[in-house]
């Protein structure tokens, strides 16, 4: 059943006796409203509401939730907070007395939030108050940029993987039960007691480059026997998702030689699984130099208030523009505000994403991005002058030749340029231009070549740069979020590891928010008192 705060006052609360708790701190400033920052009425269709034992507020749940991702501590820490220190007390407006919660009531709180899809309560509440309080426009600037975070698996190499992934597999297939072993065969039986009843790694000279071949070939036969003996139980959704993962990990990890003897296969495969734990854990760069495990997280910010509207989990091996129409849209959609401009580095600055934006439904948006700079700017395309009205291009030495029409790999048209060999053989810049042994230089046009001609233009104009500038805002929100535990993941799975993000995010906004109202002169507690939740349409100024 719905259990809600007690609205009695008491004698021992941490806020009517003398404490050491600034006022202008986040737990004085969250104490201050703590009464209206969330409601217990929001979160009622999680439970029952007229039978069973009463249950935790949610308001107090959400505040402890909240706190705990500002504080970046774990379950046990944030209970013995809410028991023994000040400024926990202070910002739930807790009496000193109070007995406590069990740690798993945390765990349970953030499962309903998953059953009934509130991992975004927090998030979206505070942003319909911060439209409430006038802090967010109707039309504005989204800056956008992603970061790096590990993930919550441990990375291993393949012959750990193959060992655990084989592990897994017979688990779910249930043979670690006795009496699922029954009717297998001498040799099943021998399998799944090596993999189940011990799970060790071998126990052999692994600086021996023999011994490391004998095993990895042991592991390879076991994985392709369990496949196997689990085909009789691929009913069960489980049995293939580990069937599937471990027939990946066969497939990416490893070659056979002409024998057929299974080894380490070269290089890595672009969607390599890297952990049994957290099988959605992928190798990822940040640059060529910076390389990390796990995952990125997208982050885009209001220009002028600097208010977290999005942030969102992408694959360590997406690329960052990948993500920039569906933040444009989950923004509008739940933030009810109009992007006009997004800034963004480099990596959003593409011919689709332009032309998505110019396209854009309702309205156009500005793309703000910046090229980045080619090797050598005398044989760059960028250097020909492409007339596409005409469908003609002119090269650096002034050579015109016209277009033929062709096909991109996605079979969108576009416009080939080949110039003739004995023209290109005559130029300077023959050998650091020309690649081909039997034509001269070849210039292909983008599918939304007129996109990116006016973004180039719009690169070259004046307030350019200033406006670019105002991306930094973005980074430093990005460290902000590193500060509170964003680059390290908590929990295993889509769903759990965005809750984590949208908590953390509401943190920082809750933050934001004071620091907003403080320079404004707003009284938020008046500002929260008519704001009901996200469901809630958003309130006038």
């Amino acid at each position: 059943m719905l259990g809600r705060r007690n609205p009695q006052r008491s004698f021992f609360e941490a806020q009517s006796l003398p404490h050491r708790v600034p006022a202008d701190s986040f737990y004085g400033r969250m104490g201050a409203v703590s009464h209206s920052l969330f409601q217990d009425d929001d979160l009622a269709e999680m439970y029952c509401l007229d039978n069973g034992r009463p249950s935790l507020p949610p308001s107090l749940m959400s505040g402890v939730t909240l706190l705990q991702f500002y504080d970046d501590v774990s379950d046990r820490e944030a209970v013995e907070r809410m028991m023994f220190d000040m400024r926990w007390k202070v910002a739930l407006n807790l009496p000193l007395d109070f007995p406590g919660i069990d740690p798993s009531s945390l765990v349970v709180f953030r499962k309903r939030l998953l059953a009934h899809g509130q991992e975004r309560y927090a998030f979206d509440r505070l942003l319909v108050v911060g439209r409430a309080a006038g802090f967010l426009p109707y039309t504005a600037t989204l800056l956008i940029d992603t970061t790096p975070v590990k993930g919550a698996g441990a990375v291993q190499d393949t012959y750990t993987l193959l060992r655990k992934g084989t592990r897994k597999l017979l688990r779910a297939a249930g043979f670690q039960l006795p009496g699922n072993r029954q009717g297998l065969a001498p040799q099943a039986q021998a399998l799944v007691a090596t993999y189940l009843d011990r799970d060790r790694k071998a126990e052999i000279d692994w600086s021996d480059s023999q011994q490391r071949t004998a095993q990895l070939k042991v592991l390879v036969q076991d994985a392709e026997a369990a496949l196997e003996l689990v085909a009789a139980h691929l009913d069960n959704e489980e049995v293939r998702t580990f069937g599937w993962v471990l027939t990946k990990i066969l497939g990416d990890d490893l070659d056979r030689d002409d024998p057929g003897t299974p080894k380490l296969a070269q290089g890595t495969a672009p969607d390599r699984i890297i952990s049994s734990t957290d099988t959605e854990m992928r190798h990822g760069r940040k640059s060529a130099a910076q390389r990390f495990d796990g995952f990125k997280v997208s982050v885009a910010t209001e220009a002028d208030s600097e208010l977290i509207l999005d942030i969102t989990d992408l694959a360590a091996t997406a690329g960052d523009g990948c993500q920039l129409v569906p933040t444009l849209e989950r923004v509008e959609q739940h933030a009810q505000i109009e992007v006009r401009r997004l800034i963004g580095d480099g990596a959003y600055h593409s011919g689709d994403n332009l032309a998505a934006c110019a396209s854009h439904v309702g309205h156009a948006v500005e793309l703000v991005s910046r090229f980045s700079q080619p090797d050598n700017q005398d044989t760059d395309k960028t250097a020909f002058d492409i007339d596409l009205a005409a469908g003609s291009i002119t090269c650096p030495q002034g050579h015109w030749v016209s277009g033929q029409p062709s096909r991109d790999q996605a079979g969108r048209a576009i416009l080939k340029f080949t110039f003739p060999r004995p023209v290109c053989a005559c130029c300077a810049l023959f050998a650091a231009c020309v690649r081909s042994k039997t034509t001269g230089r070849t210039v292909k046009t983008h599918a939304h070549e007129a996109c990116l001609q006016q973004a180039r233009a719009r690169q070259a104009s004046g307030d350019f740069k200033a406006l670019y500038a105002t991306r930094c805002k973005v980074e430093r929100k990005l460290a902000e979020l590193a500060r509170h535990g964003l680059r390290q993941t908590r929990y295993l799975g889509a769903r759990k590891r965005q809750l984590q993000r949208l908590w953390i995010g509401a943190a920082v906004n809750l933050k934001r928010l004071f620091t907003l109202a403080q320079r404004t002169g707003r009284d938020l507690s008046l500002v929260l008192a008519p704001v009901n939740g996200p469901k809630q349409a958003a309130l006038p100024v």
